[in-house]
């Protein structure tokens, strides 16, 4: 009976321990609130979209401009109990282009695509895998800017490309410490309209483009 009692006594002192342990790591999530800043770098890829009929192009390679991102972002995050929602912006610049010999172009076209900046701001929620560890999703609005070379082996038209969009994007938020964190990101874009900009500061009027953009991207950051 004594032997009973004992064990009953240490399943309940346990069961109490959970239930009390169980709120306090839900809530226990410091290491992701305030303001932040972070330093960003990862694999940039644009290509068509799925409307644009790319049949008559010979070389596929011709479709995808990729290279190395990199810039940084800022945020502010709140609790919500379990969960993190927060405001972010990000700045980013971008290798990716092509680079063909225009000379062999016959005829007029696009000789060269290079990305420039990348803006994004928007919100995410997250929730805790464990008190130093957030899942997170994010979303938001995203503007962009590629350059195109455009010649017919006379003329060349240097010209810059706006276009906006929307992203959303997954990743995972590791904390260091309190002040310090890591983390790994997915993002898809797509840019739905385009302005061209000439060198001469004339715009052309907004158009629909269809142009599809991955980012992995890592990073390492400070919270205040």
């Amino acid at each position: 009976m004594e032997l009973f009692m004992r064990n009953r006594l240490a399943l309940i002192t346990a069961g109490t321990f959970a239930v009390l342990a169980t709120p306090a790591l839900a809530q226990d999530n410091t290491a992701f609130t305030g303001p932040r800043v972070e330093a960003l770098v990862g694999y940039d890829i644009s290509r068509p979209g799925s409307t644009v009929d790319n049949d008559n192009i010979e070389d596929s390679t011709r479709e995808n401009v990729d290279g190395v991102n990199y810039g940084v972002g800022i945020g502010y995050d709140i609790a919500l109990g379990g969960l993190v929602a927060g405001i972010e912006g990000q700045f980013i610049e971008s290798s990716a282009k092509t680079d063909y010999d225009t000379t062999n172009f016959n005829g007029f076209g696009v000789g060269n695509v290079e990305a420039g900046r990348d803006l994004y701001i928007g919100a995410r929620l997250g929730a805790l895998v464990t008190p130093s560890t957030l899942a997170y999703v994010k979303g938001g609005y995203t503007n962009a800017r590629y350059n195109l070379l455009a010649t017919d082996n006379e003329t060349d038209v240097d010209a810059d490309v706006d276009v906006d969009g929307w992203r959303v994007g997954a990743g995972v938020e590791q904390a260091i410490n309190e002040n310090f964190f890591v983390k790994g990101e997915y993002a898809y874009s797509n840019y739905g309209s385009g302005e061209v900009r000439l060198p001469g500061g004339s715009e052309s009027d907004s158009f629909d483009v269809d142009v599809d953009r991955h980012q992995i991207m890592l990073g390492v950051g400070y919270r205040f």
